[in-house]
């Protein structure tokens, strides 16, 4: 179990390293000590002896457990929230009748700037997707306390309506490294151009269209101005899915109309079912209390974070070795960063996201953190992200019971990596599969 640093022991560590010049620096951990090495011409000693650290090990292995599900679990890159043309069909739900359905919805468009009107191929969706996805809602719903707040809050900065924040549930099914097989990424699945254009940037190191906050703020700007183009909210959904040149191809046809429903025979298949998806998943939110629907709960939705602005670069790992924070609490509040490393480049401003708890010890250490990082990277020739040579690759078999996250666990390697050096567009596995892995050192 790796110590979790307090603000007691960064305090005293401040204390050892003001009082001499640093050409390096280690920590070395025993079972109850933590030494601090600081050596220049001469080796000096400065002991930080007997320091007990409050651990509350119980709730980390739980806290450990419920993160390895939502971040790591198979069930991440295999749910599917869009229903196959098999699973629409006519069905009765003794539930919902026609009239209530009817109801229902002359109460959302009383409350929506949308056009919500009721018929029956609407209710068929609804009532498929009640029959075949329900439990799939409790998901969306357990990851929706986490990010529509956030959402919400760039919506009512554009003064767009708050019901949008339903887009990210059907682009992504709110999964930020969601990735489409035509390229789009992130909560709001920004093509890589689109994501250009909005001031999202792609890397090696990074890609902000898997950024929450980056992202829901590029969503806004691109929603306002296809609204500003057609002046109707449904249009802009249709063109949000398919661009303005499929919409404008489906108006000329409609004979000059510009009312999605009328041009609605015109568009894209795809694009022709997205926005009544986009009502049946307004409706389902709104009246998953009548459905028997209930948010799944974990402690992701819980937490309270804030972000800090970087003065230098850092990897995930070294976080965890100074904070003590959860590794996969970083990669889960930190999905932008392609290879667990937050860089520094100028002109470029990357933030850090951590529980708030984190971010204030993080702060009121900052100099400090960044002298023993300075002072880490001086011990060696810069090799971060560093792996073993491509002939100390090893091939392992894929056994029953076994899923990436557990195989990237065992050899302390991430998932995307396992999934980018193998090909893989999803973390499905088969017994008896072959895996290439580089073990990290």
């Amino acid at each position: 179990m790796k110590y979790l640093v307090s603000i007691t022991f960064l305090l005293f560590f401040t204390v050892g390293f003001s009082q001499v010049k640093t050409d390096s620096l280690e920590v070395k951990k025993t079972n109850d000590t933590l030494k601090l090495l600081v050596m220049n011409d001469s080796v000096l000693y400065k002991k930080i002896d007997s320091i007990k650290y409050v651990t509350h090990q119980e709730v980390s292995i739980l806290d450990s457990l419920w993160i390895n599900e939502l971040v790591i679990s198979p069930l991440n890159d295999t749910i599917r929230y869009s229903l196959k043309d098999d699973e629409i069909y006519e069905a009765e739900l003794e539930e919902l009748p026609t009239a209530l359905l009817k109801e229902r919805f002359a109460e959302i468009d009383a409350i929506s700037p949308f056009n919500v009107e009721y018929n029956p191929q609407l209710e068929q969706l609804i009532k498929s997707y009640l029959l075949n996805r329900k439990a799939i809602f409790s998901v969306m719903m357990e990851r929706a306390r986490f990010y529509f707040p956030m959402f919400e809050e760039h919506l009512a900065k554009y003064n767009i309506p708050l019901e949008l924040k339903y887009l990210a549930v059907i682009e992504s099914a709110l999964k930020p490294t969601a990735l489409s097989r035509v390229g789009a990424a992130g909560l709001w699945q920004f093509m890589y151009q689109t994501g250009k254009i909005y001031g999202l940037d792609v890397s090696s190191y990074v890609d902000e269209r898997s950024d929450p906050i980056r992202a829901t703020e590029a969503a806004c700007k691109y929603l306002s101005t296809l609204h500003g183009i057609y002046n109707d909210w449904d249009m802009a959904l249709a063109a949000y899915n398919s661009g303005p040149g499929n919409v404008n191809k489906a108006i000329r046809r409609a004979g000059g109309s510009t009312n999605y429903w009328k041009i609605r025979p015109y568009l894209p298949r795809e694009t022709a079912s997205y926005v009544p998806i986009f009502y049946a998943t307004m409706y389902i939110f709104k009246y998953s209390n009548e459905h028997n629907i209930v948010a799944r709960e974990n402690a992701i939705s819980k937490f309270e974070t804030d972000t800090i602005h970087l003065k230098r670069q850092i990897t995930f790992k070294q976080i965890n070795d100074i904070l003590g924070v959860d590794k996969e609490v970083i990669t889960f509040l930190n999905p932008q960063y392609k290879l667990e490393i937050i860089p520094k480049i100028k002109d470029k401003n990357y933030i850090l996201t951590l529980p708030r708890k984190d971010i204030g010890t993080f702060v009121s250490n900052e100099d400090l953190i960044y002298a023993y990082l300075d002072a880490e990277e001086a011990k060696r020739v810069k090799e971060l992200p560093k792996y073993v040579e491509v002939n100390d690759r090893i091939t392992y078999k894929v056994k029953s019971g076994d899923y990436l996250g557990k195989i990237a666990s065992r050899y302390n390697v991430s998932v995307n990596s396992i999934k980018k050096w193998n090909g893989m567009s999803s973390t499905n596995l088969k017994i008896g599969q072959r895996l290439v892995i580089y073990p990290r050192i």
